[in-house]
């Protein structure tokens, strides 16, 4: 898989993740949630991604445009 694949995948998975625990555990799981929604917001207006800065260090490769 590609880095932006992996980006999706990831944030994807945390935000089902949080979902199911705030339904399961305690509804301050949507907190974590809105983390990941304005994580992703950021990004989109700065074009600076923390996660992609770490799967790239791990060694995933960049897709081609």
């Amino acid at each position: 898989m590609m880095l932006e694949q992996w980006i999706r995948l990831i944030a994807g998975t945390l935000i089902l993740l949080s979902l199911a625990l705030s339904q399961i555990h305690s509804v301050y799981w949507l907190w974590f949630t809105a983390f990941v929604g304005a994580n992703l917001f950021q990004s989109a207006l700065t074009k600076w991604c923390l996660m992609e800065d770490m799967l790239r260090k791990l060694g995933v490769r960049e897709g081609r445009a």
